[in-house]
């Protein structure tokens, strides 16, 4: 009878091909890094959409200056041109109008020489 000794290389070639089975805890960490940057990015999204794209409206005397199908355009007092909505107005009359101050801003940075 013949003994045979296994040396450690051939014990994990052996052992190798018996369990041969992806690590899952590998595979459960990438799916936790691309939840947490979906979720970093959707969070940027929404902050970015409530802090820079919402309107902060004030109530400023206008001046109309044309009565359109989407609303009346006005004059602000400081020479900016808003459209305000659905008025009751003549051209040339003055009235109170909620004007959005971040499209000011906006009109401002597009032509810096007013």
């Amino acid at each position: 009878m013949s003994t045979r000794v296994i040396t450690n290389l051939e014990e994990s070639v052996c052992m190798s091909a018996i369990n041969n089975r992806p690590d899952k805890k590998s595979g459960k960490n990438t799916t936790v890094i691309i939840a947490g940057a979906i979720a970093l990015g959707a969070g940027l999204l929404f902050a970015y959409l409530m802090l820079y794209t919402s309107p902060v409206e004030t109530t400023e005397l206008v001046k109309i200056i044309a009565v359109t199908d989407e609303g009346c355009v006005a004059e602000t007092m400081d020479g900016y041109a808003v459209n305000i909505g659905d008025c009751n107005a003549q051209s040339g009359q003055y009235v109170n109008a909620l004007v959005d101050q971040k499209t000011k801003e906006r009109a401002a940075l597009m032509n810096p020489t007013n």
